[in-house]
């Protein structure tokens, strides 16, 4: 089989199948994470950001290859999700600069595409680290290179890519000591393999069902009957179990097995005597039934979806003939969101990514003006930091993004945004996002206000109390399933089987001779009266710091502990 060009009904089927070829192995990448923490994010990031732009891919018919190539740069920038989902979306923006102007692609312009996505992403990333991504990317761009002159047969050409960046994926571990320690290899450079992989079963022929990827022209159709349709689960459903005994990973896996068997949308946290459930069914009972079995339930909330995509439908409708009698000749047929207040015009605003009700009234306490759900469990996309920059009324919005994986959506947020001067404060953790706000002088000019909090958050240091969701070795020491992990700033601090004697381990590396206050922070999942134990002991221990303690209410941590 040869095929020597290809057109934008191809490329876009190619697209759309990479897409979906990720999206099905989002979770086994999700796995290949260094830290085995029950957050380990890349595959979701990476899936969500190519999502997004499938959707809008979807959503053209008979495009042109410069449509086509608009509609993947700009999907997948506006949906970028973490480090990985923000270099993904680079090297599809520069890929798409070189096609957008050929109706057919040969390997010429191919190449010559491959070429661009490396340069645009390497230039994207502050300090580029080999052995991740890039090097894989880079990898099948060297070998698009070689082979440019040696055959015209796209067939042959990108699976001897794909081969190539197969073969650079598994040196990733020679490259980053940690990768080898763990006995993995980079999960985002794993998956842009796999996009590869099914951009080319596309290519080939294979047979692909596209259904599955939902375009916004039918996510945002006025039409109840074909919307409800879409929702395949009904009710909404969120308990806490209380468990009667501590649950094994293999129950643990068969309750989400059972989950999955009567629903989806499947979010199942399990600790040492709860499990956090949640599922999209369309019988409560039966989820309900099962996790009874397993011990007594609190905190039960079921919501009817359909009752609600109604009550929404019939607001927009609402809307659109107030609209029509008010004289509008159209009106948009986008989904309506939620009406924010509009504030008073203000000089310098801030936005702040948080986790947790108790770390959001803190943020709210100091003066932030919109707050971004996610953090580590949920990285917000570069779409969610513009939509609340346009929420916010100010000339200079300063952007506390508190995750070192949520950097690079803000700065890339940054460069979409011309009316309003945006300014990422490069915050790694929560701690070092207060440290920032504590810091900020309403008289200084913004520069003076960047250079002070930029400053300040290099004095802050964090400790994160979590537990390991796999067996592995990092930093030299060895770390089983379960067991409760410190991790600081730049390495795994400290390891044990017993919460307490963990975290204390944790706060003792921490600690120096200039260390003047340790604040706690404590998760959804621990006690105030356990905390204000673990206080009592650092006091005594450290009787010169003044130590500390907050309700943040995270989840996944059971502590967030910072020095300064």
């Amino acid at each position: 089989m040869e095929i020597t060009t290809i057109n934008a009904q191809l490329l876009s089927k190619m697209f759309l199948a990479g897409a979906m070829n990720l999206d099905s192995k989002k979770e086994w990448i999700n796995e290949l994470n260094v830290f085995p923490v029950p957050d380990g994010d890349t595959g979701t990031n990476m899936s969500m950001t190519i999502m997004s732009a499938a959707k809008e891919v979807s959503a053209l018919e008979k495009p042109s290859m410069e449509q086509l190539a608009k509609a993947i740069s700009s999907g997948s920038l506006r949906g970028a999700r973490g480090n990985s989902g923000v270099i993904l979306s680079q090297l599809f923006r520069g890929f798409c600069k070189v096609v957008k102007s050929h109706e057919e692609l040969d390997v010429a312009i191919i190449c010559e595409a491959c070429q661009k996505a490396v340069e645009t992403a390497y230039k994207a990333v502050m300090k580029p680290k080999e052995g991740t991504i890039l090097t894989v990317a880079k990898g099948a761009a060297d070998k698009a290179l070689a082979l440019s002159e040696e055959t015209d047969d796209l067939v042959y050409f990108i699976d001897e890519i794909i081969k190539e960046a197969d073969y650079v994926l598994s040196q990733t571990p020679e490259m980053l000591p940690v990768l080898k320690q763990a006995g993995v290899v980079d999960s985002g450079g794993q998956g842009l393999v796999q996009v590869l992989k099914g951009a080319y079963d596309a290519l080939i022929g294979k047979e692909i069902d596209y259904s599955a990827i939902e375009s916004p022209k039918a996510e945002s159709k006025n039409v109840a009957a074909t919307e409800e349709e879409e929702i395949k689960f009904g009710y909404c459903t969120e308990f806490i179990i209380m468990l009667n005994k501590p649950i094994s990973t293999k129950e643990e896996n068969e309750f989400k097995a059972y989950l999955e068997s009567i629903g989806d949308s499947i979010v199942v946290v399990a600790d040492d005597d709860i499990v956090k459930t949640h599922v999209h069914t369309n019988d409560p009972g039966l989820a309900i039934q099962k996790a009874l079995t397993m011990g007594a339930l609190t905190k039960m909330k079921i919501d009817n979806m359909r009752e609600e995509h109604q009550e929404r439908l019939m607001k927009e409708a609402d809307m659109q003939a107030a609209a029509k009698s008010d004289g509008a000749s159209s009106v948009d047929s986008t989904p309506v969101q939620e009406e924010v207040p509009e504030m008073e015009h203000k000089d310098m605003a801030f936005i702040s990514v948080s986790i947790g009700e108790g770390i959001n009234e803190i943020f709210r306490g100091l003066g932030v003006d919109y707050i971004i759900e996610g953090g580590q469990t949920m990285n917000p996309s570069t779409e969610d930091m513009l939509n609340a920059i346009d929420h916010v009324n100010a000339d200079h919005i300063f952007i506390l993004p508190n995750n070192k994986n949520i950097i690079m959506a803000a700065n890339q947020a940054a460069t979409l945004v011309e009316d309003k001067d945006i300014i990422v404060i490069p915050t790694k953790t929560i701690p070092q996002g207060i440290a920032a706000l504590v810091n900020f002088i309403p008289d200084f000019t913004p520069e003076e206000n960047m250079d002070t909090m930029c400053s300040e958050i290099e004095n802050v240091k964090t400790g994160q109390v979590t537990y390991a969701v796999r067996d592995t070795e990092i930093d030299g020491k060895e770390i089983k399933e379960n067991d409760y992990m410190g991790i600081g700033d730049k390495s795994i601090l400290s390891v044990g089987q017993d919460l307490k004697a963990t975290t204390l381990e944790m706060v003792d590396e921490m600690m120096d001779d200039d260390s003047a206050i340790v604040s706690i922070y404590y998760g959804a999942e621990s006690k105030e009266e356990d905390a204000e134990e673990l206080a009592s002991i650092i006091q005594e221990k450290y009787p010169d710091v003044e130590v500390e303690v907050n309700n943040g209410g995270q989840p996944i941590y059971y502590y967030v502990i910072s020095v300064e």
